[in-house]
């Protein structure tokens, strides 16, 4: 079990519900360019307390220098996207995550389905109405696939082949609970972690959501929420070079995507291209005291610096030369 001199580590391995994790940490919020694989290894992992028994130290836990992570999810359907760039987006954050983690993550994949369906409406005036005896109205009904399922079983056939010690499954979804009873009945020895993909929201800083007992009462230990600072702090680089083509973060997924265009718009006078308007905003700048301006475009008054240095220095060119001159210089 130990990878070096001192306490035995935990060999561990994350599970991932792309879907719990999306919904409940990442939608309309600046963070979906995750790298889950920092999040784990730098942010979550430290700070678990898990004694083995209750007069032992803590455990120490390793991701798997080989497979660290596997994560489950699907293809999004172009027909039902609520985005014009969902499809490129995710295509560019898998692409993104699979080169960066340099083969310590894995995609496993199931796939939506998208099929009519009728189902009853619940009437405004009496909600309390049961189901049979509402009118039906066909609606369009998307479901993801397979995930669940593999999840289960490339968690119980892991567990079974040696390799780990722990696994961590990052859901709070309860179709996996059996899952987790029958680990816990026939690989006894193996740790089970919970972390729930929420966050703290409000003044009083309340759960978005509770971890369901029937996942809880099967794990070891149970993480209940991923906080907004280890999500910043847990960000891929805004370009992840690849073999072929980088991978962008994609505008929108940006804190301030009417501060990036804003800031495109006003910059192409002097840098021309999309792509030197990025490479210069990703370097730290003299002019806005060492900050960088794709960072600081994501406040309001960050923005309002930028735009005022790119305004003031055409400004200056037209007075000097007659025409701007290279924003970088």
């Amino acid at each position: 079990m130990s990878w070096g001199q001192g306490v035995p580590a935990l060999r561990t391995r994350v599970y991932i519900d792309g879907y719990n994790l999306y919904y409940g940490c990442l939608r309309k919020t600046a963070f979906k360019w995750l790298d889950v694989l920092a999040l784990f290894e730098t942010h979550i992992l430290p700070t678990i307390l898990y004694r083995p028994a209750p007069d032992s130290p803590p455990a120490t836990m390793a991701l798997h220098p080989d497979c660290a992570i596997k994560y489950f999810t699907a293809k999004i359907i172009e027909s039902a996207s609520k985005g014009e760039d969902s499809v490129s987006s995710q295509a560019h954050y898998h692409n993104a995550l699979t080169t960066h983690c340099g083969g310590r993550l894995s995609f496993v994949m199931g796939h939506y389905a998208l099929y009519k369906a009728n189902q009853h409406i619940v009437p405004a005036d009496d909600p309390k109405r049961w189901p049979r005896d509402c009118d039906k109205i066909q609606v369009w009904k998307l479901e993801e696939k397979q995930s669940d399922v593999n999840l289960a079983l490339q968690l119980y056939d892991d567990a079974l082949s040696g390799d780990i010690d722990q696994i961590v499954l990052v859901t709070n979804d309860t179709d996996l609970a059996p899952a987790l009873e029958m680990l816990e009945a026939r690989c006894p020895h193996i740790v089970r972690g919970l972390v729930i993909p929420t966050r703290k929201v409000g003044a009083g800083g309340d759960l978005e959501r509770e971890a369901n007992v029937s996942l809880a009462k099967h794990a070891h230990w149970v993480r209940r929420h991923i906080t907004d600072d280890e999500l910043r702090a847990s960000q891929l680089p805004d370009v992840v070079p690849g073999h072929r083509r980088a991978s962008v973060k994609p505008h929108s997924w940006y804190a301030k995507p009417h501060h990036l265009a804003k800031m495109l718009e006003m910059a192409r006078p002097v840098l021309r291209s999309e792509g030197e308007i990025l490479k210069w905003a990703r370097r730290e700048s003299a002019h806005l005291g060492g900050r960088r301006p794709i960072d600081l475009i994501e406040t309001d008054a960050g923005a309002v610096e930028v735009f005022d240095y790119i305004e003031a220095y055409i400004r200056d060119q037209l007075d000097k030369t007659g025409q701007p001159d290279d924003l970088s210089s």
